[in-house]
């Protein structure tokens, strides 16, 4: 028994063995556990390889920061992960501070992270290459989206501090290349935790109401901790929403920010942004004294090639002249011609019509219908006479012909005393006595009358 109360002495400051019941609850006993983790140690720093990162809707991350012989599991509450420069990434080497507790429900002890940052490379470093990869992955620093920049600006807006060394530097460039730029100085803070979002403001303003033809954001030189205002996401997805082209020239030339990579055109310095947006003014008078000559000259042999060209027209004409007299005449009296063709066309189309005209006054439907109707009538009585006069030829005929049917009818014959003998059994009349056979059945018609027989005898 003395032996294990000394483990639970010493530098865990733990209670007597003989001060705990016999028997615990899970949930008693965790709570010993938790209580004297947290009492035991204060904040340690540990430092080791991050895997498993999760960040769910609460904001808080979690993960596990293991070596090759072991692993804890750690979480930074929201507050804290929104003080880090950069985010836990899988695989990443960091060290980090926190304190040792018991996640009771699980009954799993954990590092309450407070602080971390990367092993080999510095916070603000990972940061920015981490926040350069995601908006070029975003397409913010796509070339073909930037905007052009204007040949010669008339009114520049620069974002910058009023009283820094980039400014004094920008105009000393603009007052000696061309003193006619309009400048507007737009102050901002350019270093600390507000400048940001005093330059994303400036950009907004300068946006909405100041017609420029260009904007300027400048800083002197400095450390990434200084720059640090120029690396942020705010700026770059303001720089790209910018409807006026952006020039960023912040640092020296070795410096290079988000603001440099989202911008529309990047100067190494103040000073070449003031060289790059302004031309030299001789140059200028110097473009355009050669322009003004090389117009003149372009404009005195066009006229000397026009006067050449008129000229040889003049000649042209006047050798054509006597020719266009000549057709004006052919046009004359062609034209005489036209109209006394196009007048005796009128007057053959005139007799015409008058001839078409009294043709249908002749032929009209109600005249047509009385002539036709005379005729109609003449045509009646005609037909009544000739129809009257062959009825009665044909009325004679028949009165002929039927007195030569009624002389030719056999029963007249019979009537004067003749008679008609033919065959019972065939109707064959008798014309001859050879037709006849002995006991022949015959028939004799009378004019009167019929009588049967038997023939007996024939004789020649």
């Amino acid at each position: 028994m003395g032996e294990e109360r000394e483990l639970f002495q010493g530098p865990f400051r733990a209670r007597a063995i003989e001060e705990l019941p016999k028997v615990l609850s899970v949930s008693q006993l965790t709570h010993l556990i938790k209580e004297l983790l947290e009492t035991s140690f204060g904040g340690v720093w540990v430092e080791g390889e991050i895997s498993n990162v999760s960040t769910p809707f609460s904001g808080h991350t979690y993960f596990v920061l293991k070596d090759e012989g072991a692993q804890i599991r750690c979480v930074i509450f929201r507050q804290q992960a929104r003080l880090l420069a950069f985010l836990p990434e899988n695989g990443m080497k960091v060290l980090v501070r926190g304190e040792l507790t018991v996640y009771s429900p699980k009954g799993e002890y954990q590092l309450l992270v407070d602080h971390m940052e990367p092993l080999g490379i510095g916070a603000l470093a990972l940061a920015f290459e981490q926040l350069k990869n995601k908006l070029n992955s975003l397409g913010v620093f796509d070339e073909t989206k930037k905007k052009p920049l204007p040949y010669l600006p008339k009114k520049v807006a620069v974002i910058t501090s009023p009283t820094g060394a980039a400014i004094r530097d920008f105009l000393k460039v603009v007052q000696r290349r061309f003193a006619d730029l309009h400048i507007i100085v737009v102050p901002v803070r350019v270093q600390g935790e507000e400048a940001t979002k005093d330059i994303v403001e400036a950009l907004s303003l300068v946006n909405r109401y100041l017609q420029v033809d260009v904007i300027v954001i400048t800083r002197g030189g400095g450390s990434l901790e200084d720059l640090w205002p120029f690396n942020q996401e705010a700026l770059a997805y303001a720089i790209r929403e910018s409807k006026i082209p952006v020039v960023s020239a912040v640092g020296h030339e070795i410096d290079w920010t988000i603001c440099d990579m989202a911008s529309d055109f990047r100067a190494p310095t103040p000073s070449a942004a003031a060289e790059i947006l302004v031309k030299e003014k001789y140059q200028l008078e110097l473009r355009l004294t050669d322009f003004r000559a090389r117009i003149y000259n372009s404009f005195k042999n066009q006229l000397v090639l026009k006067a050449k060209t008129l000229s040889s027209l003049k000649e042209r004409f006047k050798v054509q002249r006597r020719q266009i007299s000549v057709y004006c005449q052919m046009l004359d009296d062609i034209t005489f011609r036209l109209q006394q063709a196009i007048l005796s066309i009128f007057r053959s189309k005139r007799e015409n019509i008058k001839r078409v005209k009294t043709a249908i006054e002749i032929m009209h439907p109600l005249k047509l219908t009385r002539q036709y109707g005379l005729k109609l009538s003449q045509l009646r009585s005609q037909l009544i006479n000739s129809e009257r006069y062959h009825l009665g030829i044909l009325k004679t005929k028949l009165f002929s012909k039927r007195d030569q049917i009624v002389s030719l009818n056999p029963l007249k014959i019979l009537e004067r005393g003749y008679s008609i003998t033919i065959t019972v059994n065939t109707k064959q009349i008798i014309k001859s006595a050879d037709q006849l056979k002995p006991n022949t059945e015959i028939e004799t018609v009378y004019w009167k009358g019929k009588s049967i027989s038997i023939v007996t005898q024939t004789s020649d």
